[in-house]
């Protein structure tokens, strides 16, 4: 591929439907300017944020340089987000105004206001995922995938459907009247139902009847392939709503329809843990439950729908008037990635096979013997996880291994990692695992693993009460020559085969001492909470990593006043912590350069004329979900420059991470890893042109491409996620591969 021989900045251009006035600007400017320090207008709102970090995420739906089938899958993950942000950010929202908490946020707003612009964007963003819906739709429909309404079934699929409906469906169906000896059922969170009102043949008087959808049922039925008349396969889908009343004889012997709705509950999934609670898993035990009960925070009923049914379904499930959307167009959005597989790849993106470390190669596969050698950093999903899983499953089967200490946030169902290290202690080995059951939404999955390892003799600790802990570090101690020998691994990352295809992280794998006795220390602290007097390589939170995140950045204001070069690069997914962001905005209006790359949440306002003039922030939205957290300080010679301090951690700059979490800082010493993550990985971010979003000062997003005119796009496509497919890694590409760097930077100033 081509790539630019160095940055440039995006121009600071709109498009028309992204137009702000002089007036908005105007505004802006005098009133953050007129108080730099104290208006809340220095901060952008954390809920607001998210809203458009998921509007971009929606966007890439319509971006047509994506193959349609991935453009589908971007539509159902703006809907599986959407559906938890009101589980969880919106509930708590909604809690806070049943108490009548009016405490503001960050940017001045109450609950109640923050809820009434939250109401504003996200129904125009529902508005939007219909809209490109029924665009995805029409274009599926021309390549031969179809989602279809019931009176388009053809004869042959009627059958075929009758059948698919008799024998996998029907069994697995409850249908249900509604009337004083049948009380109107629970339905879960996430559930879908079809409510009816119906007339029994032969009688005056229709009564209400419910069919819950099971969620063991796929959502939408695929009927039998056809082929069409240019020989290109036909596949069609129907929706289970669809499917339901027309075999509504079969549930509902002798009735007629009068009437029918759609509806689908969202509740609280947000989970609070009493500090007093003395036994943590009994307590998830209960609070799982509960959540399955928890309030409804939004109830979406089909706009079409007769109102007296309307009005029913929403009395007997007991929805606030507010909670309510009316949704004009197809439900459970969120779902449709589930006609999504491998059998059309022209419509998906291009296969990809992960790279696995030559270095490792060259040392026959002894993971030991290739990180003695030099630390090595591995890059996901560019690289393989099976380097992480490899690591753990040697150090299983390695007899001069004697103990293994693991932190366990979220991993997969069939985890590589769980069943080395159950291998471990069957084997005999130390075995420690760190099992954060506060993961939320794999709580249940992480208590089922605690289980399985305790039984296997494994040493499972919860952590603290009032901390997660979501650092991600591995301690393998191995014999050798008579001494004790540390192997560790640090990660951005959950240790999860899975998400680790589709997820940017950064691995670290170092036989250096001083890390393993850091590690050592991070595990001492959790399990006995024995707070360590001092720590070497790492920053732990909640002990010391702000405090010293505050002192790197204080010490760029002194280079800059001194005259020095002076910079700051950082890469995470959220930037929230106003500690922090008012240390960037004395950063800024000190003279150092600052550069983000935000993913999702941002909190900062940048390019505001003495506030922030020096900073801009980007997001990249694209194949792969940014996930690795990288920061880069000058150290007084700018950046990129060896001498620079750099480090990558589990922690995005948010309070929950710095006050709230157990969490890691690794600091970067060896000259290639350091050269890795600095000129190639954080350089090749900064140069993304064809994923990049910029954050404008009045909140808006802009995609960069869009600020390109034609010559400039033509030699500026830039793409980050196809470089480092293309592209090695430094620090495991072994002696006989060449390396391509990325496009250089300008220099600073």
């Amino acid at each position: 591929m081509t790539v630019p021989t160095e940055i440039r900045k995006p121009v600071r251009r709109k498009k028309a439907s992204q137009s702000v006035s002089k007036n908005e600007v105007s505004e802006i400017s005098n009133d953050v300017c007129e108080d730099l320090k104290e208006s809340p207008q220095r901060f952008f709102n954390r809920e607001l944020s998210w809203l458009n970090f998921n509007t971009r995420v929606l966007e890439e739906a319509e971006n047509i340089r994506h193959p349609l089938l991935e453009r589908l899958r971007f539509l159902s993950i703006s809907a599986n987000n959407l559906d938890e942000f009101f589980m969880v950010r919106v509930a708590g929202l909604r809690e806070y105004m049943r108490a009548g908490v009016t405490k503001t946020s960050l940017d001045g707003l109450t609950p109640s206001e923050q809820m009434m612009r939250i109401n504003e964007r996200t129904s125009a963003l529902m508005n939007e995922q219909q809209r490109l819906y029924r665009s995805i739709s029409k274009e599926m429909r021309e390549t031969g995938i179809e989602i279809i309404d019931h009176d388009e079934l053809q004869a042959d699929e009627r059958g075929a459907l009758k059948q698919i409906f008799t024998d996998k469906v029907f069994p697995l169906l409850t249908p249900l009247a509604i009337d004083p000896a049948h009380p109107f059922p629970f339905i879960p969170n996430l559930g879908f139902a079809v409510g009816f009102t119906l007339l029994k043949k032969g009688e005056t008087t229709p009564f209400q009847a419910l069919v819950p959808i099971p969620t063991q049922v796929d959502r939408f039925i695929e009927l039998p392939e056809q082929i069409r008349a240019d020989g290109t396969p036909l596949r069609r889908f129907i929706s289970l709503e669809n499917t339901i009343p027309h075999f509504l004889d079969m549930l509902f012997r002798d009735c007629e329809e009068k009437a029918r709705c759609v509806f689908r509950i969202v509740r609280d999934s947000d989970i609070e843990v009493e500090e007093e609670a003395e036994d943590l898993i009994r307590e998830f035990e209960i609070l799982l439950k509960r959540r399955r009960r928890g309030r409804i925070v939004r109830m979406k009923i089909n706009a079409k729908a007769p109102e007296a049914l309307k009005k029913f379904l929403i009395k007997e499930i007991e929805a606030e008037e507010q909670d309510v959307v009316e949704v004009d167009g197809i439900m459970g959005i969120a779902q449709l990635g589930d006609i999504i597989d491998n059998r059309r790849p022209e419509l998906l993106f291009k296969p990809y096979e992960p790279r696995f470390p030559e270095r490792i190669r060259e040392h026959n596969g002894d993971f030991f013997a290739a990180i003695r050698e030099k630390d090595i950093l591995v890059h996901h999903p560019y690289e393989s996880f099976d380097v992480v899983a490899g690591f753990i499953r040697q150090a299983a089967a390695d007899p001069d291994v004697v103990a293994i200490k693991q932190t366990l946030y979220r991993t997969s169902k069939d985890s590589p990692i769980i069943a080395a290290l159950i291998e471990a202690a069957e084997d005999g080995k130390n075995v420690t695992a760190l099992v954060e059951i506060k993961a939320r939404f794999d709580e249940e999955a992480n208590m089922r693993w605690a289980r399985d390892l305790e039984r296997a003799g494994v040493q499972v600790v919860y952590g603290f009460v009032e901390y997660k802990t979501h650092a991600k570090v591995s301690l393998v101690v191995r014999r050798e020559n008579g001494e004790l020998r540390s192997y560790t691994h640090f990660g951005t990352g959950n240790y999860h085969p899975i998400t680790a295809r589709i997820y940017t992280d950064l691995s670290l794998f170092t036989a250096s001492p001083a890390y393993g006795r850091d590690a050592g220390r991070l595990f001492n602290y959790v399990t006995g909470n024995a707070e360590p007097d001092h720590l070497e390589k790492i920053f732990m939170s909640p002990l010391n990593m702000k405090t010293e995140m505050l002192n790197h950045i204080e010490a760029e204001i002194q280079h800059a006043k001194a005259g020095r070069l002076a910079a700051i690069w950082a890469k995470m997914n959220s930037l929230v912590d106003p500690q922090i962001i008012d240390k960037l905005y004395e950063a800024s209006q000190a003279g150092v350069t600052i550069e983000l790359v935000i993913r999702g949440i941002c909190c900062l306002r940048p390019g505001v004329p003495g506030l922030s003039d020096s900073i801009e922030v980007k997001s990249i939205v694209g194949r792969f979900l940014e996930h690795s957290r990288i920061v880069c300080f000058g150290n007084g010679h700018g950046l990129p420059s060896p001498e620079a301090k750099i480090y990558i951690t589990s922690a995005d700059w948010m309070p929950r991470n710095l006050d709230r979490r157990v969490e890691a800082m690794t600091l970067i010493e060896n000259p290639t890893v350091h050269r890795q993550i600095l000129d190639q990985i954080m350089v090749a971010n900064l140069n993304d042109r064809m994923q990049s979003w910029a954050l404008q000062s009045d909140g808006h997003f802009i995609r960069v491409i869009d600020t390109l005119d034609d010559a400039e796009l033509s030699e500026d496509h830039f793409n980050v996620h196809e470089y480092f497919m293309e592209n090695q890694s430094l620090s495991g590409r072994g002696s006989a591969l060449e390396y391509a760097p990325p496009p250089k930077l300008k220099p600073l100033g």
